[in-house]
């Protein structure tokens, strides 16, 4: 019997990694809505009611409509954020809190839908204080981190853990003549701190003597790991020096990467490990909404299909 239910798809209209997967799952004649909430009101409306059987009626888009209860599962990927520029400022933020929390919680609320991942599954696990708390739940070696806005504490801490990093905690955009850009991961020195450290919070970390970085993307039950050669700090920083070996994950790492999963109610995970000098995998960051798709065609991975699967609730 053909299963009609379909699979809601939210982000923004340039997602490359989106459109991979919708192209997939329409190959497999699995129907898809996507949407992004940025669409609101223009060209995306909601009816939804709340009954005894739970969240019941309907999402529009100009092409589509999605029954709310047949909703087979949901991928959460980066939609752009409300926006109502036609507003005045104050009722532009009421408009705004508005549609977050109706038809943002309509779509958190769907009966017998797959996240992946829950949106408020990915906002508490964005979190990087908790997300190392929960690494070292998970039996994962991380290394000794500090999170502090006091220039001494700061300073103590290089004197004692370094070589040390700077991370930031999160990743807004500034634009420099006109280019997108991010706060990059540096190596920080003792000296170089002062008392513009006490204007906020900042991450400071032992910087592990590595020989490589590992790129691990967990999709449902399936593992896949990666071995990313760069000579590079951070080898986000230039993707033309990348070398990427598959490879397997050492004894406890996948039941520590399920661990953290589980922790954090994800069925999805992009980990971010180095891989030590002495061979040992120290825990970086994962990232409940990372990119995976680039990594396919370089390693021949099956990781689309595996994605797919885990959308179309194959198993």
């Amino acid at each position: 019997m053909t299963d009609h239910r379909p699979v809601l798809v939210v982000t923004n209209l340039d997602d490359p990694t989106a459109d991979v997967v919708i192209r997939e799952l329409h190959s497999r004649g699995v129907p898809v809505v996507r949407f992004d909430s940025g669409d609101f009101p223009a060209s995306l409306s909601v009816e939804a009611e709340i009954t005894s059987q739970g969240i019941r009626g309907i999402l529009r888009t100009p092409s589509r409509t999605a029954d709310l209860t047949r909703v087979r599962s949901l991928y959460y990927r980066r939609p752009s954020g409300f926006a109502f520029p036609h507003l005045e400022d104050q009722d532009a933020r009421f408009a705004v809190a508005q549609a977050r929390y109706g038809l943002g919680g309509v779509v958190a609320s769907l009966p017998d839908c797959l996240y992946v991942n829950h949106p408020h599954r990915i906002g508490d696990a964005e979190f990087k204080p908790a997300g190392l708390a929960a690494a070292v739940a998970a039996g994962f070696l991380v290394p000794p981190t500090l999170i502090t806005s006091d220039p001494d504490a700061a300073r103590s801490f290089i004197r004692r853990h370094g070589p040390a990093i700077y991370k930031p905690l999160s990743v807004p955009l500034y634009r420099v003549d006109g280019v997108s850009c991010t706060v990059e991961i540096a190596e920080v020195a003792a000296e170089e701190i002062d008392e513009r450290v006490a204007g906020t919070v900042h991450l400071f970390q032992h910087r592990v003597p590595k020989i490589a970085d590992v790129r691990v993307t967990v999709i449902g039950d399936k593992v896949f790991s990666v071995r990313i050669d760069s000579g590079l700090l951070d080898w986000r920083t230039d993707y033309s020096r990348l070398a990427y070996t598959p490879i397997d994950p050492p004894a406890g790492v996948e039941e520590s990467l399920f661990r953290y999963l589980d922790h954090f109610g994800l069925v999805f995970g992009a980990f971010d490990f180095c891989l030590g000098e002495d061979g040992r995998w120290w825990f970086l960051e994962c990232n409940p909404s990372g990119q995976w798709y680039w990594l396919e065609p370089e390693t021949g991975l099956p990781m689309l299909a595996a994605m797919a699967d885990l959308l179309e609730r194959k198993a």
